[in-house]
């Protein structure tokens, strides 16, 4: 991965964190685990964790409904040529990180 890649990377992320933070109610908390960003910078794919996990699809659906405000967002604070697309999804990962520790906690 480029540095220029990893840079854009982390700009994304705190964008779409700090809007996240801002607009989502109480009932849940989003969190912005970390973001993918093609080699060309023309999709970015940000994946989020949601707690408490009853409210995953819903907190899921709220962001995906806020990409195009999360866009502008992206053109206002980014000097690139071409603002890239953004898709939103669950981060697998992290929740399979969660159930493995809360199974080597009950050990």
């Amino acid at each position: 991965m480029s540095h220029r890649q990893e840079k854009v990377e982390g700009m994304l992320q705190g964008i779409v964190a700090s809007y996240l933070s801002k607009e989502a109610g109480t009932k849940s908390v989003i969190t912005v685990t970390h973001c993918d960003v093609t080699p060309d910078l023309k999709k970015v794919t940000a994946f989020i964790s949601v707690f408490p996990t009853e409210h995953e699809l819903e907190a899921l659906n709220f962001a995906r409904r806020q990409r195009s405000e999360i866009r502008e967002l992206f053109k206002e604070k980014l000097s690139m040529k071409s603002i890239p697309h953004l898709e939103i999804e669950i981060d697998e990962g992290e929740k399979n990180r969660q159930k493995v520790e809360a199974i080597f906690n009950n050990l």
